[in-house]
C-alpha cells in the first residue's frame, strides 16, 4: 500500500467551500481544486464571477476549474471567454452536452484552438472520450473527466472505461484525464494503478489519505473502541 508521497495521480480536491479549499492548498500533496454549479449552489454563491476572483486570489499556484451555467451553445461559449480570463491556472469547465443532448465537441475544438483551457466534463462512454479527446487534440491543454464513481453507483463496472481514456489521452501531448466523483479512498489507489493523470474527490476523503497504509488490524480495533465510546456516550443500559 503506498503513502501520499508514493502516489503519481495528481490529486485535486471538489468542493466549493473557500475555507475548505485554502486549507486544503496548504497541503503539499493537493494540486488543485474542481467545483461546478451543484457545489456553488450548496456553497451558496450567488456572484459568479466575485466569488471566483477571490478564489482564485487565494490559492493562486493551484489548478482550478469553474463551470459555464448556460444551456444554450451560444452563451456557453460567451461563459466560457469569460471565464478564461480569471487567471491563468483557471480552467474552463463545459459539458458533453447541453440538456437538450446536443454536443459541445465542435465548441471545445474552437476554443481550444484559441488558446483556452478546457476541462471537458460529465464523460461516461468510451464513444464520448474517443470524440473528446478528437476535438481536443493539438489545442491548448486541456482535461476530459470521466465519472466513474456515478458509473458504479448505477452498477457499471467503470474501469475499461477509466483504462480506455486513460490510455488514449496518453497518446497526446495535451490531454489530461480525471478520474471523477470519487466515493472512496480506494479510488484513488484504482486511478494511480491504472496511470489516470488525475483524481478528484471531497476534502474529507483526500484528508483520509493520511493514514494510508494502516494495518487491517489497528483499524478492527478503533472500530471496537468507537462502538464502546457510542454505547458510553448515549447512556445505553441493558438488564441481564
Amino acid at each position: 500500500m503506498p503513502a501520499i508521497a508514493d502516489l503519481k495521480v495528481k490529486l485535486y480536491t471538489d468542493g466549493a467551500e473557500k475555507a475548505s479549499i485554502v486549507e486544503m492548498a496548504k497541503k503539499p500533496w493537493i494540486q488543485g481544486f474542481t467545483t461546478n454549479p451543484s457545489l456553488l449552489k450548496k456553497a451558496g454563491v450567488s456572484d459568479y464571477a466575485a466569488y471566483a476572483k477571490d478564489l482564485v486570489a487565494a490559492v493562486p499556484d493551484h489548478h482550478i476549474s469553474f463551470e459555464v451555467f448556460s444551456d444554450e451553445l451560444k452563451e456557453m461559449e460567451a461563459q466560457a471567454r469569460v471565464i478564461a480570463t480569471w487567471g491563468k491556472n483557471v480552467y474552463v469547465k463545459l459539458p458533453v452536452t447541453n440538456s437538450k443532448g446536443e454536443p459541445l465537441y465542435d465548441l471545445i475544438h474552437k476554443l481550444s484552438r484559441e488558446g483556452v483551457k478546457i476541462n471537458f466534463t460529465a464523460l461516461y462512454t468510451e464513444a464520448q472520450i474517443k470524440a473528446s479527446v478528437d476535438a481536443l487534440r493539438g489545442g491548448a491543454p486541456s482535461i476530459v473527466s470521466v465519472f466513474a464513481g456515478r458509473l458504479g453507483d448505477a452498477g457499471h463496472d467503470y474501469m475499461p472505461v477509466m483504462k480506455y481514456a486513460v490510455g488514449l489521452a496518453r497518446g497526446t501531448d495535451t490531454i489530461e484525464v480525471i478520474w471523477a466523483s470519487t466515493r472512496e479512498v480506494w479510488n484513488v489507489i484504482e486511478a494511480d494503478r491504472i496511470g489516470c493523470h488525475i483524481i478528484t474527490a471531497p476534502a474529507d476523503i483526500l484528508k483520509k489519505l493520511e493514514g494510508l497504509g494502516r494495518a487491517p488490524e489497528d483499524i478492527s480495533l478503533d472500530t471496537v473502541k468507537g462502538f464502546v465510546a457510542d454505547a458510553q456516550a448515549a447512556g445505553l443500559t441493558l438488564q441481564v
